[in-house]
């Protein structure tokens, strides 16, 4: 019994003197093995906590409502807050006081923050939009001309997919500051237009049924008693018509017209419907015979 206890104080004594033991030494600042296990233990401590915290979100929303998006926006703020305190309770650890090591370097954050004036307003634009709620997962987005769906929103930039499925990465301010079109804010059904003009003297009516029937022939429209041609103008060249429809198929939706319009020229071929293109007549003057004259 008395050979166990010494075999454990022994253990004890070396498992004491490997935490103490200094890794790094400058002046009178050290770090000691025992600073290395506790940071550590707490990364370790924080990504359990987070995994939990994940887990219960989703377990908890997902009776009912499911709401993906909103459940993503909570945990990624509350993700973002213990990060902060473990890395507060990180540095505690290696003897740095957080709270004094903020006080000391005010002035050293005010010029970091004009220089990376834009990369904080990115972090702040991050924080709202993840907030805020406005822009969330899944969302449809028209930014600078481009369709963009939102994959992931980060605390300063956002990935998106575009429809060429190129990963596009958005600074949050550009989505915060910038003329947004959300197509997912409206219904689950949006209108959609296709313009096609066809030869003077053509049937407006036979044009009109064509145009009706040629969405209907495609799977992607929703609700066929809002498909509607339009006789829109005279044109230069064409009388001007255009047929109105509704899809769930925002993202995809260039190539749903572009099946529509190969059915709609496929039926014209069939109904001797011409698609005219522009044309120009040129009338020349003989009224001066030197200016026609050819040189030889």
């Amino acid at each position: 019994m008395e050979r166990h206890l010494v075999v454990q104080k022994v253990e004890m004594e070396t498992l004491s003197k490997i935490l103490d033991f200094n890794l790094i030494s400058i002046g009178d600042y050290k770090i000691k093995v025992y600073s290395l296990v506790v940071i550590l233990l707490i990364s370790l401590v924080t990504k359990v906590i987070l995994r939990l915290i994940k887990k219960a979100l989703y377990r908890k929303n997902k009776g009912a409502n499911f709401d993906t998006a909103n459940t993503y926006a909570l945990y990624q703020i509350i993700k973002y807050v213990i990060w902060i305190i473990a890395i507060g309770l990180i540095l505690e650890s290696v003897g740095i006081k957080f709270t004094l090591l903020l006080a000391g370097s005010a002035a050293l954050l005010v010029g970091v923050g004009l220089g990376l004036q834009q990369t904080f307003n990115d972090i702040i634009s991050g924080i709202i939009l993840l907030s805020e709620k406005s822009i969330r997962i899944n969302d449809i987005l028209e930014i600078d001309g481009d369709i963009v769906e939102i994959q992931e929103i980060g605390l300063r930039t956002s990935r998106g997919l575009n429809r060429n499925d190129i990963s596009i990465i958005i600074p949050n301010s550009l989505i915060t500051t910038n003329k947004v079109i959300n197509w997912s804010h409206q219904k689950k059904k949006t209108r959609f237009r296709i313009n096609v003009g066809v030869a003077y003297g053509s049937d407006v009516d036979l044009v009109i049924k064509i145009l009706e029937e040629s969405v209907l022939e495609h799977p992607d429209f929703k609700d066929g008693k809002t498909i509607e041609g339009r006789f829109m103008n005279f044109g230069n060249s064409s009388l001007d018509f255009e047929v109105l429809f509704f899809s769930e198929n925002v993202f995809r939706i260039e190539k749903v017209k572009s099946d529509i319009r190969k059915i709609i020229n496929r039926k014209f071929s069939e109904n001797k419907i011409v698609i005219p293109f522009p044309q120009m007549d040129v009338h020349f003057k003989s009224g001066n015979p030197e200016v026609l004259r050819t040189k030889k």
